[in-house]
């Protein structure tokens, strides 16, 4: 990944695929400057205002003036005056100078019409002006290294993308908001009193000066363990909203798990076919069921066979029966066969009028779907999932419990049956604490960590 903050980036900010509206971002020093060679508009580009004009295949390119280093001052250079405009689209050109705008660098937003073809035009055209394809995740990267949000910040912003509930929505939003920001910075900002406090009577032993005594350094480090226990109580509630349950469908060949599964989706995600074996591994998708994110899980047909693939396929669909969540086994006419896991029987094909057993569905109609989504979420018994958590990353519930365990040695070394240890001791472990909490906000992140983050950002974010 480029760390680089001084050339300019562009990339389609919008998802791909065809819609009314596509967006090309620009960001760094000359993106008003690459911009200006690339539309037809003569004036100005006023800040934060809707400029129409139409985009046409760049007719300058921004260059460095000879012999200065700074790549902030540029100036247009003439490509071939007498060429016509190769016109690309009519378009809606916004401007945002730094610092206020979302990296912290000048930003050109150009919205055109969502057809593929034409958004990788105009972003070839800003690369014929002097602009570079951006890195996955670094125009949000821009903004933390600008200090326009911190490293939690950063992160919520993946998660917001990525949510499919929306009580992931809600979580993610109210990280973007920076409310574990703040929770952080207050644990934080007492470690540092604290830590303060004892270098002050460690620095000067000489003079006889003792800041605190060991009782008033063990009352203030139970107040800080208080509050990462409170966080890391959170935790598990928090994955699960981050992570989601797992609910596996099962069930004999041909019974209609793929169609089933297909229907809670809502999308033709699994290959459903008369014949039976068609799927032979197992294929997942993220799901909404009742504000529960689920990942739902399509198996292999429970039988026996000779067929080297499938016998791997049923392997792997008894594997994830151990590790689910819920069990949804589907039947039609046979007697499914014993399931350990806690499991629903679902009696698919009900538009053919066979006997009712369990809960009746027809992924054919959509009959009975409802039914069985409000089961599956009593099932799953997700009450606890339905209030926002204040902590949902694996990465920060990882170094939250780093500093916890810090603080309880810091803890036990500020009084230990009522004989303190030498306050350097105490010290190195609140140190060790508070650079846990400053990885999490990104003051104190390892290069390859945040190289790490950024690239599973999807491009143009």
């Amino acid at each position: 990944m480029a760390f680089s903050t001084t050339d300019t980036i562009v990339a389609i900010a919008t998802p791909p695929g065809r819609g009314g509206i596509g967006v090309v971002r620009l960001s760094g020093p000359d993106a008003r400057a690459i911009a200006r060679a690339m539309i037809a508009h003569d004036g100005n580009l006023e800040p934060r205002r809707a400029t129409f004009t139409r985009v046409h295949a760049a007719q300058h390119a921004v260059v460095e003036r000879a012999g200065d280093t700074r790549a902030t001052r540029s100036v247009l250079r003439e490509v071939d005056a007498t060429r016509p405009a190769d016109t690309l689209d009519q378009a809606i050109v916004t401007y945002f100078p730094a610092p206020r705008s979302f990296t912290g660098d000048d930003v050109v937003e150009v919205s055109a019409h969502g057809s593929p073809v034409v958004l990788q035009s105009i972003v070839e055209a800003a690369i014929q002006a002097g602009a570079r394809l951006a890195e996955p995740g670094e125009f949000t990267l821009r903004a933390f290294v600008n200090g326009r949000m911190d490293l939690l910040q950063a992160e919520a912003v993946r998660d917001l993308i990525d949510a499919v509930t929306p009580l992931q929505a809600r979580a993610a939003f109210d990280q973007l908001e920076g409310t574990l920001t703040l929770a952080i910075r207050g644990i934080d900002e007492a470690l540092f009193d604290l830590i303060a406090r004892l270098e002050a009577s460690v620095d000067f032993p000489e003079e006889g000066y003792h800041f605190v005594d060991p009782h008033a350094v063990a009352a203030s480090v139970d107040d800080v363990i208080s509050r990462t226990e409170a966080l890391l109580a959170d935790a598990a509630r928090g994955r699960l909203v981050r992570e989601g349950l797992q609910v596996a469908i099962v069930g004999r060949p041909n019974v209609g798990k793929s169609s089933l599964f297909n229907a809670l989706a809502g999308a033709p995600r699994a290959i459903v076919t008369e014949v039976p074996g068609t799927t032979r591994d197992l294929v997942t998708e993220r799901v909404d069921i009742e504000g529960v994110p689920v990942t739902l899980i399509d198996t292999a047909g429970l039988r026996n066979t000779d067929d080297q693939v499938e016998v791997e396929g049923v392997r792997r669909a008894r594997q994830a029966v151990d590790v689910a969540d819920l069990v949804l086994v589907v039947v039609d006419q046979d007697e499914p066969e014993a399931i350990g896991a806690k499991h629903f029987i679902v009696q698919s094909k009900s538009d053919l009028g066979r006997p009712a057993r369990g809960i009746c569905v027809s992924a054919k109609t959509g009959a009975g779907l409802d039914d069985l989504r409000r089961a599956i979420a009593a099932g799953l018994d997700a009450e606890p999932l339905r209030d926002r958590p204040a902590i949902t990353n694996v990465r920060h519930i990882a170094l939250v419990r780093r500093a916890h365990e810090a603080l309880l040695r810091a803890r036990a070394a500020a009084s230990s049956d009522g004989a303190a240890l030498p306050e350097e001791f105490v010290l190195a472990d609140l140190q060790d604490a508070r650079a846990a909490l400053e990885e999490m906000t990104g003051r104190r992140a390892p290069e390859d960590v945040l190289a790490e983050i950024f690239s599973r950002f999807c491009i143009g974010k």
